[in-house]
């Protein structure tokens, strides 16, 4: 028995709640927040204004995560400092829907990217993304020009302040699994993918060349998935994706092999992944290529695939130069053309995603933007993906003289010299 008798020891008192106090300090508990950097960013971007160049972001799209460890953000917060040593300015902000920021400067991007794809590999080692992330990139994170991309930020920040709460997730497919993507290529190796194969004409809206550059040939993922595989979402998960696109690229290779006629007397553009141009499909491909479309064939390859294969891109330049191909870098945005060096790459292409936000962009790196547009010898820029009248005349504006998009498409339609219409959009 208890020396104390069964009593509570001298000088500590019990306290009895009534059942109503213990509701209220029940639901004072739940209505209790952690503590979140939402305020803490607004206050310092709002201060810091006019003093972004050379502020880089980078956003971590934890939110995405299907299975989120309530521990995420504390993790990337510790990986991420070991680039505080070499930073001159680096700052890391907790968002409430469970992303992390990081504002820095005076760091290599070289540097950025591979601590930003360790990150990367940690999760997505785990579970898988829900979805693209706010910039429609299959990523887990993001790196940006602040100066760029200012407006958006601050938007971003101030939706989740309006919000009740920042962890809304939308209903998605489940990922595709590894026996499912099994199927969907045995489906693939019987199943005609000509309905699928689609071209988009690039137009150049500059002076005396002739207005089609070339046709982008692409397979529509979308209507694939709908017709091959409703029950799941290719795209969700990151390395399965990949390992589906290297095996479509063999398909459509396949399917052009057997003739290029409905393309005859055009240049064409192919999306394909660099492991694909070393295959040995690649090689029959090039073998069977007709005498008339040597030289007339470019190699669209995308800016992650280029960035996380360095090495072999280098290789592919080598081929596509010594077999006439040339090399078009897909994806880009104002913040990648200003960091990457594309005629030290030797790239012939390089093809920007245009965005409304770009019409916001701070007049200091809009000016940089144009000078290393215009500085490029080589190199032409394609503006993709526009969607209206007046991203052509943005274009126009930046002295980028190739366009794509639904909007160049429709004035094609139309019998309109893509030209003229810009022309007469500017008079207006």
């Amino acid at each position: 028995m208890s020396k104390f008798g069964g009593r509570p020891p001298i000088g500590r008192d019990r306290v009895r709640l009534s059942t109503t106090e213990k509701q209220a300090a029940v639901a004072a508990a739940k209505d209790q927040k952690p503590d979140f950097d939402n305020d803490k960013l607004l206050n310092l971007l709002r201060s810091a204004k006019n003093e972004l160049q050379g502020m880089r972001l980078i956003h971590m799209h934890l939110s995405l995560l299907k299975d989120r460890d309530p521990t995420s953000q504390m993790m990337v917060r510790s990986i991420i400092q070991e680039l505080a040593t070499k930073a001159s300015y680096l700052q890391s902000f907790n968002i409430s829907n469970g992303d992390v920021i990081i504002l820095y400067k005076g760091l290599k991007l070289t540097g950025v990217t591979d601590v930003c794809q360790t990150v990367e590999q940690v999760f997505l080692s785990k579970t898988t993304l829900t979805g693209p992330n706010p910039y429609k990139e299959y990523s887990l994170y993001s790196i940006m020009e602040l100066a760029l991309n200012f407006i958006n930020v601050i938007r971003f920040i101030e939706e989740l302040q309006a919000s009740e709460t920042g962890t809304h997730v939308t209903e998605t497919k489940p990922p595709i699994t590894l026996e499912e993507l099994g199927k969907l290529e045995r489906s693939m190796q019987m199943f005609d993918l000509s309905p699928f194969l689609f071209n988009q004409g690039i137009a150049n809206i500059g002076s005396g060349e002739a207005e089609m550059e070339y046709f982008e040939l692409y397979i529509s993922i979308k209507l694939l998935q709908e017709r091959l595989c409703p029950d799941y979402d290719i795209t969700a998960n990151k390395w399965l994706f990949n390992y589906f696109t290297a095996n479509l690229d063999q398909s459509v290779l396949r399917a052009l092999n057997h003739g290029l006629s409905f393309m005859r007397g055009r240049r064409i553009g192919i999306n394909i992944n660099l492991s694909t141009v070393i295959s040995t499909g690649f090689v029959k491909f090039d073998e069977r290529l007709p005498i008339d479309f040597r030289g007339q064939v470019v190699l669209e390859v995308s800016k992650g695939d280029l960035i996380e294969n360095l090495s072999l891109f280098n290789e592919v330049v080598e081929f596509a130069q010594d077999r006439r191909y040339q090399i078009a870098v897909d994806g880009l945005n104002p913040f990648w053309v200003t960091n990457f060096d594309l005629e030290y790459l030797n790239a012939d292409y390089a093809k920007i995603f245009w965005s409304n936000d770009m019409l916001e962009m701070d007049p200091s790196f809009e000016k940089y933007f144009r000078d290393r547009i215009a500085e490029q010898d080589r190199c032409k820029f394609i503006l993709a993906r526009c969607d209206s009248v007046t991203s052509l005349v943005y274009a126009h504006k930046m002295g980028i003289n190739l366009v794509q998009g639904r909007a160049v498409d429709n004035i094609m339609r139309k019998g309109v010299s893509v030209r003229e219409a810009i022309a007469h959009a500017k008079v207006d």
